[in-house]
């Protein structure tokens, strides 16, 4: 018997996207999801809210002169598809995504009730080269509300239609397929929880389910969260040998079971080995799941040290190339590196990653994100300074480097080593002008008038007592994000090895690579995570629509 026209796996932001396609359009639909009703919105709720928009009237107004070609000419060049099959449908999910970020995507959003910070932020600035990897202009949008509002105007039009039944924590074992179509799943409820948002619940099961309907969305999401998992598909020639030490940027829920599932059911899962994992990674003082990572959002003062005390080199500086830094520390036979800082860039340049951690921007709050310009640093970013095991601060950096081998979990540092990289960088201060590309860097993103006001500090010696105290931060591989996934067409059918759609499976979000299995390629430009949960959702539920009329 059918439980509804279409069963959605998955209560991420891809599902809840593709549920409001459905229900707007007036079908029945059920999500089931293995967690409780507390986890609904998944990763996307942890969220900075950060959106990929091109040509859009905050950057006109910001004096940022963006367009479809420039963003296209971005994505390729960081992509690198090289793959004729398995990005055979990646390259046409970007172009595509490309166009809706530069087109209609603001707009759906708007109408929805979502709006976004008037400053636009300059994320993933590039590898140095116009056909290279990297942002040319700042394009990464903030929410107003960040990732919880995100989630909001998706989940209520949803329950409000009166369409939509959640079956929480069913866990989906497989895939029903019946005369070459998915007609339905089956698995198992689990206990019931209650555990807060994010933390690890009970596998346990209690009984079986089964659940019929005209086709299946799969909208699961990605790996991060299984390390096993993460270090199985580790693209060793590419990054280096996978880390030893990693920490989780995601929920222990985030963990690839349903890429296996489809996978069984028939389904061609292409670019594993590609995926986003961060290099600023810091240890939660305050965990919610297991292994609890924080990113450091970082701007382009702090000085970047490998785990022997050596200066990173160009065009690995902060915030500049995520995949090619990662690649370069782990072939360095280490997997943490260091920033040496000092308080007036802490609190000018870091922000943090996730909801909970900017409850000014989260809570709509205009009196605490004011707070921002006055001195001082944040208080989430104060509070890791204060209670992080992986910061360090001192009045001088003979003590910086005495604390840091303190917490040292590789080579000694040699005192020697790190006062003449930061000597060396602090003298190329003394003139308007420099060859260190860093410097360069940080005088170039002053001019965008944003970064001068709320992201980059004055350029100053590290060893400047008026600019301290000085700060030392032990950065970590985090995991994140799930590049390849589930083949899809552009209407989001799930596709067979042999490149034929297989009936009544459709796929959306991480799980999909986003959409095509890659459309990122090997690179992301940072805002477009959630807008491919969107734009994959959005293609998913439309399709099936039309597919059900």
């Amino acid at each position: 018997m059918s439980c509804a026209d279409v069963i959605v796996v998955g209560a991420g932001l891809a599902g809840l996207v593709t549920a409001y396609e459905l229900t707007r359009a007036g079908h029945k639909v059920v999500v089931v999801d293995q967690e409780n009703s507390a986890n609904v919105g998944g990763q996307a709720f942890w969220s900075l809210g950060v959106l990929f928009l091109v040509d859009t009237p905050e950057q006109r107004r910001m004096g940022i002169k963006d367009s479809y070609d420039l963003a296209m000419q971005d994505w390729m060049g960081s992509a690198g598809f090289d793959r004729a099959r398995e990005d055979h449908w990646g390259r046409q999910w970007a172009r595509a995504y490309v166009e809706f970020a530069a087109g209609d995507k603001r707009d759906y959003l708007r109408n929805l009730g979502l709006r976004v910070m008037p400053t636009v932020q300059w994320a993933e600035r590039g590898s140095g080269s116009a056909l290279g990897h990297g942002n040319s202009v700042p394009r990464a949008h903030m929410t107003w509300g960040t990732g919880p509002e995100v989630v909001r105007v998706f989940l209520q039009p949803v329950v409000q239609s009166g369409r939509a039944r959640f079956l929480h924590r069913h866990q989906v074992d497989d895939i029903i397929v019946e005369g070459g179509a998915a007609v339905g799943v089956r698995g198992v409820v689990l206990e019931a929880s209650t555990s807060p948002r994010g933390v690890k619940s009970s596998r346990t099961a209690v009984r079986e389910f089964e659940l019929r309907a005209q086709a299946v969305v799969v909208t699961s999401g990605g790996i991060g969260g299984n390390p096993e998992l993460v270090r199985k598909n580790w693209p060793v020639e590419r990054l280096g040998p996978a880390p030893t030490n990693m920490i989780s940027g995601v929920p222990a829920h985030v963990d690839g079971r349903m890429l296996a599932i489809a996978e069984a059911a028939g389904a061609h899962i292409v670019n594993r080995d590609r995926m986003w994992h961060y290099t600023e990674g810091i240890r939660n003082w305050d965990p919610i799941w297991p292994d609890h990572g924080i990113r450091i959002l970082p701007g382009p003062s702090s000085l970047w040290l490998d785990a022997t005390g050596r200066r990173l080199p160009v065009p690995y500086l902060p915030g500049f190339d995520t995949l090619g830094t990662l690649g370069h520390i782990l072939k360095t036979g280490h997997d943490h590196t260091w920033f040496i800082l000092t308080q007036s860039i802490i609190e000018k340049e870091f922000a943090l990653s996730g909801s909970e951690q900017n409850p000014d921007i989260t809570g709509k709050n205009i009196r605490l994100l004011l707070d921002r310009v006055r001195t001082g640093a944040p208080a989430p970013v104060e509070a890791f300074k204060s209670h992080g095991a992986d910061f360090v601060v001192r009045d001088n950096l003979f003590d910086l480097v005495e604390g840091m081998n303190a917490i040292n979990p590789g080579p000694v540092l040699d005192f020697a080593q790190v006062e003449r990289e930061v000597v060396a960088r602090d003298r190329e201060l003394a003139n308007r002008f420099s060859k260190d590309m860093q410097i360069m860097a940080i005088r170039n993103a002053r001019t965008y008038l944003s970064d001068r006001l709320t992201r980059v500090a004055a350029p100053h010696r590290l060893q400047d007592r008026s600019h301290g105290p000085m700060i030392a931060v032990r950065l970590n591989v985090l995991t994140r994000k799930t590049l390849g996934g589930l083949e899809t067409n552009l209407d989001s059918q799930v596709v067979r090895s042999d490149t034929t759609p297989i009936d009544g499976l459709y796929a959306a979000g991480e799980v999909a690579g986003f959409g095509g299995g890659g459309m990122h390629g090997y690179n992301a430009l940072e805002g477009s995570f959630l807008g491919g949960c969107i734009f994959s959702g959005r293609s998913a539920g439309r399709a099936l629509h039309r597919s059900l009329l």
